[in-house]
């Protein structure tokens, strides 16, 4: 793709991110998203789309799949461009003369794109799923580290090893279509939040505790695994939701105030310490942050709000009430 000159360069197409994106439509900014996946809607799309999530205002419940869906629909008409599969690496900045100096983000593609502001949502960073001690070699033959799609589920022997939300939100949402559905957990207490357990156990789910995946066989698909307990079942489909190691990657290179190592430090207006360069979402982090897609929605508006005023301060910070202020048809 050929390089790009906006605005606004918001890195992460999760929700945060997409609503990012129509904000600065709102006010007139060219905008570009960049995010190291393939696809948008960062771990809403890529962990558990099917999921109900119940605490989006004005959506009693909402597929993950359809708030993505409503988010992009919500950005097109302000046209933002989407680099997908490109992870933001190498900051530079260009000073200008009695103006803020312009970022120039150049991507794992090699696209340079020279922004006005960045608006960092990039949720936990780039997340890597922990490998299946056993299995491995079955990956896209049957293994699986993500379930974006159930449909390829459909009248399988499935296996679903660990004891996080996720482990047991794919569980309930696979049962319905497999033939069977294994649970297998290294413990006996789960991870996962106490009422989706609830669930499981209520649930024709087989629950298998204190045991672990230690063999797993087949000729070209997966055919079956083997416990640490002995025992031998049958299973075309595996999934392993063992967790995810997070990192920042390049952009801990960008000279930005962390906590933890982990979170980008901002003020009451999402601003780091890098003049131009905000954050928002589970990436932010001040006193008495709390960790929600509904808390991110709140702080990207914030966060585009003030780089608008940033790229010219003789712009308002209230953009105004979308009432009257209608997107272009």
């Amino acid at each position: 793709m050929s390089d790009l000159d906006v605005d606004v360069l918001i890195v992460g197409a999760g929700p945060v991110g997409l609503f990012g994106a129509y904000y600065a439509g709102v006010r007139g900014l060219r905008t570009a998203v960049v995010d190291s996946l393939s696809q948008v809607g960062g771990q809403v799309s890529a962990m558990y789309p099917e999921k109900q999530i119940h605490d989006i205002a004005g959506f009693p419940a909402v597929s993950g799949r359809d708030l993505v869906a409503g988010l992009v629909e919500q950005a097109a008409p302000y046209e933002p461009a989407y680099l997908m599969g490109q992870e933001a690496q190498r900051l530079d900045r260009v000073p200008q003369d009695g103006r803020p100096d312009l970022l120039v983000v150049k991507t794992s593609a090699g696209t340079e794109i020279t922004a006005g502001s960045v608006v960092v949502t990039g949720g936990i960073g780039t997340f890597t799923p922990r490998p299946l001690p056993a299995g491995e070699e079955f990956l896209g033959r049957g293994l699986a580290y993500f379930v974006p799609d159930s449909s390829g589920y459909a009248g399988k022997d499935v296996v679903v090893v660990g004891g996080g939300d996720s482990a047991v939100d794919w569980a309930l949402m696979l049962q319905p279509v497999a033939r069977s559905v294994t649970l297998v957990h290294r413990r006996a207490a789960f991870r996962a939040h106490r009422g989706t357990v609830e669930r499981l156990r209520s649930s024709p789910v087989e629950i298998v505790t204190d045991a672990q995946v230690v063999a797993t066989t087949g000729v070209d698909e997966l055919e079956q695994v083997e416990l640490s307990t002995g025992r031998t079942l049958p299973c075309q489909r595996l999934v392993a939701a063992l967790g995810f190691t997070a990192d920042l990657g390049p952009v801990r290179e960008w000279g930005l105030d962390l906590r933890d190592n982990r979170h980008l430090v901002v003020d009451s207006a999402m601003r780091t310490n890098v003049p131009g360069i905000y954050a928002a979402g589970d990436i932010a982090d001040y006193d008495g942050k709390v960790r929600l897609i509904a808390v991110g929605f709140g702080e990207v508006a914030t966060a585009v709000n003030n780089a608008a005023v940033h790229l010219d301060p003789r712009a308002q910070l209230f953009p105004g009430h979308s009432t009257d202020n209608p997107a272009p048809v």
